[in-house]
């Protein structure tokens, strides 16, 4: 015979952490060089000036100064346009 009772099976308890996504600074704000303006998954938002993208897509400034956004239409391979954010820094 057993010497325990039988645990069975459950579907609980396997939740992960969340990874604390998204935009660090707004629009406006000032920033040192090196500070994470935002994390993301993939080029949402893309690098301007003075901003660059890390291996996990964070984006990061290079330089001091203060934060913009901005949208653009981008051409695409195939010649259609696409209205697409940047980020960077004054």
């Amino acid at each position: 015979m057993a010497h325990r009772k039988a645990g069975g099976s459950t579907k609980l308890g396997r939740d992960s952490m969340s990874k604390r996504l998204g935009t660090k600074v707004t629009a406006g704000q000032k920033v040192k060089a090196g500070a994470i303006l935002m994390r993301q998954r993939g080029t949402r938002i893309r690098p301007g000036f003075n901003v660059k993208k890390g291996g996990d897509d964070t984006l990061y400034a290079i330089k001091g100064g203060v934060v913009e956004f901005l949208s653009k239409k981008i051409k695409k391979y195939d010649g259609k346009l696409k209205l697409v954010k940047f980020v960077k820094v004054i």
